[in-house]
């Protein structure tokens, strides 16, 4: 993929990925982006389609601009944010295109987005654990990473159903 059309696809991933969350919290449902992961949706996709880079990039600057702009993430929860996402997006990347698991079709989009999700958690809990232990932060620790977890459920299931999915219809569209 050309160098301009990567810095589009990327723009607009990030703009998605800023603008899906609002419209999960305009449904008045609370907690709403904690339960649906809105947010995770275009930076896991990012790694895939654009590559390690681009995802890794998206996952940096999608909290932080989201934050700028509408105050979510809050500051406290920005920083682990960042390194959750930064990893999904780094990660997605790399399973699926370094190690080559797009060959396995469908397959291989689905383990690189297990891999991916359950390497950017393990990365938000790591960045819980250090906060809470080492700088005395009261984040909730390993707790808090473990009640993220189930508290996001939905959106797991929903990643796990929508990006698979999606990969597969570009894939037949030729456009991946």
């Amino acid at each position: 993929m050309i160098r301009t059309r990567k810095l589009t696809y990327g723009g607009l991933l990030l703009a998605i990925g800023i603008l899906l969350p609002q419209v999960f919290h305009f449904t008045g449902i609370p907690n709403a982006g904690a339960i649906f992961l809105p947010m995770h949706i275009p930076v896991l996709f990012s790694g895939f389609f654009l590559g390690p880079v681009f995802g890794f990039l998206n996952g940096i600057l999608t909290p932080l601009l989201s934050s700028l702009f509408f105050s979510m993430p809050s500051p406290a929860r920005m920083p682990f944010m960042v390194l959750e996402l930064a990893s999904y997006g780094l990660l997605s990347g790399l399973f699926f295109r370094r190690l080559r698991l797009e060959r396995f079709r469908v397959w291989g989009g689905v383990l690189s987005l297990l891999s991916a999700m359950a390497g950017g958690r393990a990365i938000y809990a790591l960045a819980l654990w250090i906060a809470a232990g080492l700088f005395h932060i009261p984040c909730g620790g390993i707790a808090a990473a473990l009640t993220a977890v189930v508290t996001g459920l939905p959106g797991i299931l929903i990643q796990l159903i929508f990006i698979p999915l999606l990969l597969y219809v570009l894939r037949k569209a030729g456009k991946f």
